[in-house]
């Protein structure tokens, strides 16, 4: 045998056991005898969830499991949908204090050609870790400067950002500059700031409008010229056009309502980040009906006089004004606590199954991804988490993790150097 039919014979035997291998491999899976909570409906005790082909074939009691069908035997345990981090840096920042491994940030105040998911790291070791407490899915954002960029919305699973990316562009995120208040002379000079930064943004907005003008006149007109090509103009057309919400950081309730009239006057399609002092100002979001994303509760309030459980009480108090809402970490390596932050507001006036939607549905539906996941739904893709009790209490234990229908190891860092000193 010459050492050429003999690499070819190796190669055909790999690709024979390869094609075997994969014959052998399930082509459903049946999560058997847990208790569902679908988010959206009643609970389904000692159910069954059939996933086919990475999407939620069945949910239900009495369904029928297919011959050759993977059955994982879930008595005892609770299946949720995944849970969604409504923003956080998963990806893009390794050690806050390295500058080489923080990635959200670009230089430069005006900056709304930046994609977060084109400086993802795959292999952040955060990622991991965040997905063995149940996190399947995050909005990883921009930070810095005024306009900071576009955030993504990405899947906690894959080998490049590719892989991972679900919406490469959710939203375009402005740091909406803070008014403070006239206590002193010498914060007249801050007020003045912010003030000049809020019409930059009204600026920049206006050109972004004119240049679109512009491009329509000339497409229609062969005797006018295309306007010279614009990078940042260029990334805020979809802002202009209403295509593309812009996300607003912002906090105080002065700054809340500045905000409120900015994206009124400018016609925006808006969401709102942080929203520290909403619960001062929970009727005027209402009315505007732009939806909100609560940054970390792990902060205690700025003023005294709000009281220590200020940032506890804000989202129940905005729930129950019928402002749509959804937490989020604010993190990489504390994106882990995801549904701590929501368990935290449950315990301070938030409804238990609303504080449940906020890390589920809600930000699906703020995202514009909730007919694809979200909830335990037929047709939703199988982002399903298992776990041996109430998926926000910090002694709950995440048993299984399905992410697009295949299961992923919930190993981790953690989970290795317990492994390590438990030999000690």
């Amino acid at each position: 045998m010459t050492k050429r039919t003999f690499v070819f014979a190796v190669i055909l035997i790999i690709c024979a056991s390869f094609c075997l291998t994969q014959e052998k491999s399930p082509s459903v899976i049946a999560i058997k005898g847990a208790t569902i909570i679908p988010v959206v409906g009643e609970d389904i005790t000692e159910g069954i969830i059939l996933i086919k082909d990475g999407l939620i074939e069945a949910v239900g009691k009495n369904i029928d499991i297919p011959e050759g069908a993977k059955i994982i035997k879930a008595e005892g345990l609770f299946a949720y949908p995944g849970m969604i981090d409504g923003s956080c840096y998963l990806g893009l920042q390794e050690i806050s204090s390295i500058s080489a491994t923080v990635d959200y940030k670009e230089t430069g105040r005006i900056n709304p050609q930046a994609r977060t998911v084109e400086a993802l790291r795959p292999d952040s070791m955060h990622i991991p870790i965040s997905r063995s407490n149940g996190i399947t899915v995050a909005l990883v954002a921009p930070s810095g400067g005024l306009i900071s960029g576009q955030s993504g919305l990405i899947r906690l699973v894959g080998w490049t950002p590719e892989e991972m990316i679900i919406k490469s562009s959710v939203a375009m995120h402005i740091q909406f500059p803070s008014l403070p208040r006239l206590r002193r002379r010498r914060e007249t000079q801050p007020r003045e700031q912010a003030s000049k930064q809020v019409k930059e943004l009204k600026e920049i907005l206006k050109q972004a409008r004119y240049y679109q003008k512009r491009k329509n006149l000339a497409k229609k007109n062969l005797g006018l010229h295309l306007p010279e090509f614009d990078e940042k103009l260029e990334f805020l057309l979809p802002v202009v056009n209403g295509e593309l919400p812009v996300m607003i950081s912002v906090h105080a309730d002065k700054d809340i309502k500045a905000a409120i009239k900015f994206v009124k006057d400018e016609k925006l399609k808006a969401i709102f980040l942080g929203v520290t002092d909403g619960w001062k100002v929970a009727e005027d979001i209402k009315k505007s009906g732009i939806p909100v994303i609560f940054s970390s509760l792990n902060s205690v309030p700025p003023k005294w006089e709000d009281g220590y459980d200020a940032f506890y009480r804000n989202p129940g108090v905005l729930a129950k004004a019928g402002v749509k809402f959804a937490f989020s970490s604010g993190s990489a390596s504390l994106a882990k606590d995801l549904p701590y932050h929501a368990s935290k507001a449950a315990a301070f006036g938030l409804d238990k199954k609303e504080a449940l939607k906020g890390v589920t549905i809600y930000p699906a539906q703020i995202f514009g991804v909730d007919k694809t996941m979200g909830s335990l739904e037929k047709g939703k893709v199988a982002n399903i988490v298992l776990a041996d009790g109430d998926i926000l209490e910090l002694r709950t234990n995440i048993k299984h993790v399905f992410i697009d229908g295949k299961e992923i190891d919930t190993s981790s860092i953690y989970t290795e150097l317990l492994e390590k000193f438990k030999k000690r």
